[in-house]
């Protein structure tokens, strides 16, 4: 369970967001006459608005709050960092060999690839190379890294091959450093959107290794922050929710009232 503690972080983090994104947002011009006059100007700013906070829900919102609870369990929590500025030409090459291989036939298994990675992580010419930011990057009391990439919750499958990619340059870029680093990368689902269902999106591109590169709604949030984790998280999103209802529908309503004055201006 979350302490009284996470709690009021996860809560102020998202009344921060929130607030932030009141204050800067500006909806794109898009012209949809027929939509506007039939649900009015303050529904479709609002429309506008979710779609746009849909956006950038990972940096603004998943991001800080999974840092702020792996922060009780971990040695290390940060945000955006970089892997690496090298790897060996052999580790390339076993990289590339590795999604060869899954392309053809899948069967994927993260360990057994780790190992033939660091197996060639020193040798060969050393490349400079810019990874993609790891988005959460954690490690534990005992010098064990996880690294995260946040996803959205409906992935296109054509970036299947490029996730995988990143989560092995994460692994060949550590273990240039330090070739004898425990080390996981992996794919995180911060909500099922299938549920009750198990989700089911990834296990058709064989790519990953379900068990050991994707954590999934509560699978995530419970590894963060421990049991029943996830469940106390959602309270938070639904105190903090009915805390702003006012709050958001006041601020809503400016555009119906902008609309209004315009049609008054025009009579």
């Amino acid at each position: 369970m979350l302490t009284p503690q996470q709690i009021t972080n996860v809560e102020n983090t998202l009344r921060h967001s929130l607030r932030t994104k009141f204050q800067h947002y500006n909806p794109e011009p898009a012209v949809m006459p027929f939509h506007t006059r039939l649900l009015g100007k303050d529904r479709m700013a609002l429309f506008s608005f979710i779609h746009s906070l849909n956006t950038n829900f990972g940096t603004s919102i998943f991001e800080p709050v999974a840092k702020s609870l792996a922060e009780s369990r971990f040695k290390v929590a940060k945000l955006q960092a970089v892997a690496g500025d090298k790897i060996s030409e052999k580790a390339q090459r076993v990289i590339q060999d590795i999604m060869d291989n899954l392309t053809v036939n899948g069967n994927p298994n993260k360990e057994a690839e780790i190992e033939a990675i660091r197996a060639v992580c020193q040798e060969g010419k050393m490349n400079i190379v810019k990874p993609t930011k790891v988005d959460v990057w954690l490690e534990s009391h005992s010098d064990e890294l996880f690294l995260f990439d946040i996803k959205t919750a409906k992935p296109n499958k054509g970036g299947f091959k490029e996730f995988k990619r990143t989560l092995l340059e994460w692994v060949g870029c550590v273990l240039a450093e330090n070739p004898n680093r425990k080390i996981h990368t992996l794919i995180a689902i911060p909500y099922n959107p299938y549920d009750p269902k198990p989700y089911s999106r990834w296990t058709m591109a064989g790519m990953l290794d379900l068990d050991n590169e994707l954590k999934v709604a509560q699978e995530f949030w419970d590894f963060l922050a421990g049991e029943n984790a996830y469940q106390d998280l959602l309270d938070c999103f639904e105190r903090v929710g009915i805390e702003l209802h006012d709050e958001i529908d006041e601020y809503f309503k400016k555009f119906n009232n902008l609309n209004n004055n315009k049609l008054l201006k025009q009579k």
